[in-house]
């Protein structure tokens, strides 16, 4: 099959879009214009998103899952969800689905139209943070990719779990009014890519810098030994605090899974994945990030893994990023990996 009866399939599948993730995917449900589930093998959960109708943002059938950053069209979650192997059998089973009867869709029960939490979640909870995450939308044309690239942040591929809020509840005290700001909305996930939490980082409206209140960022949820995670981590990975510094050294190795704690004494504890041998700390040049450092460093060692840091020459990789540039950003960066992640994640960025 060429690349374009393959895209003509896709777009097929496309136009039926709520009906194949009903028949592939039925752990999960209709959110608005999306299907909601686990991932794309049909586990039950709220990482993924199928957009079921085409959108300004992009054509019906594209899915990302915001726990992993994986994302594709509507044959990849058929090769997923069936375990396929081989793109023969993927096609196959697609052309069976097309040409299956449609049965009518069941109605709706009136109170899933506009379906609402019987009651709510605890604030600042996991729960809360999950229903914050499935509330937002992808940061593409928002004031976050905005945001992002104003802090020359370019390289968004695998980001998933990045999202943008339009009016993201603000309030400066306990006793002072409730405000919003469009809010940059990251999901906190386990190692098994459950959210457990979410990180609020409110902005200027046109994403030309954070918002101009008192605290700009704030978390909620379970975050202990959990991350903000860009790529699947295997052998080799990378850990650091902020997430625009995660970035930032992502856009000089962008194919090396990275995960960002959120805070120096988060990272000091984050947990490992069973398969890692080499861990990349993407340290903050202040106390708290060498006392971060001197932990996970230990840490890691004791669970007879290597730990390579990583150090910007200003204060943080973004302010590198920013005033130094990617070439000499990439530079300083290439001289820390060890060789063979040199000739593994370097040949693979160029």
């Amino acid at each position: 099959m060429t690349r374009l009866d393959a895209s003509d399939l896709a777009n097929r599948l496309g136009r039926e879009a709520e009906a194949v993730c009903r028949h592939y995917l039925g752990a999960g449900h209709r959110l608005g214009n999306y299907w909601q589930v686990g991932d794309a093998r049909n586990t039950p959960g709220r990482s993924m998103f199928v957009r079921l109708k085409a959108t300004a943002k992009g054509p019906a059938g594209k899915w990302t899952d915001a726990a992993t950053g994986e994302h594709g069209d509507l044959l990849d979650m058929i090769r997923e969800s069936c375990g396929l192997i081989d793109f023969a059998d993927v096609v196959a089973e697609a052309r069976t689905f097309l040409s299956l009867p449609r049965p009518e869709p069941a109605p709706a029960p009136a109170p899933e139209k506009k379906k609402r939490p019987s009651t709510p979640a605890p604030s600042g909870s996991a729960e809360a943070a999950r229903r914050l995450f499935a509330m937002s939308q992808p940061i593409g044309g928002t004031s976050v990719e905005a945001y992002l690239r104003n802090r020359g942040i370019t390289a968004l591929h695998g980001t998933g779990n990045l999202r943008f809020h339009p009016r993201c509840y603000y309030r400066p005290d306990d006793h002072g009014p409730t405000e919003t700001w469009p809010a940059m909305i990251a999901a906190v996930t386990d190692l098994k890519g459950g959210i457990t939490g979410a990180h609020r980082t409110w902005l200027a409206p046109d994403g030309s810098d954070k918002a101009p209140i008192d605290t700009q960022r704030k978390a909620m949820g379970d975050l202990l030994g959990h991350a903000v995670r860009f790529g699947i981590a295997s052998e080799v990975m990378a850990a650091g605090e902020g997430i625009e510094s995660v970035l930032s050294a992502r856009q000089a190795i962008p194919h090396m899974a990275m995960a960002a704690a959120l805070s120096a004494a988060h990272l000091a504890a984050i947990l490992f994945p069973e398969t890692l041998r080499r861990l990349y700390i993407v340290r903050d040049n202040d106390p708290a990030g060498d006392s971060a450092r001197d932990s996970l460093v230990e840490r890691a060692n004791t669970a007879g893994i290597e730990a390579i840091v990583l150090s910007p020459v200003l204060e943080d990789f973004n302010e590198d990023l920013r005033r130094l540039g990617i070439d000499a950003l990439r530079a300083n960066l290439r001289v820390q990996l060890a060789p063979p992640d040199v000739a593994r994640f370097w040949l693979e960025a160029a």
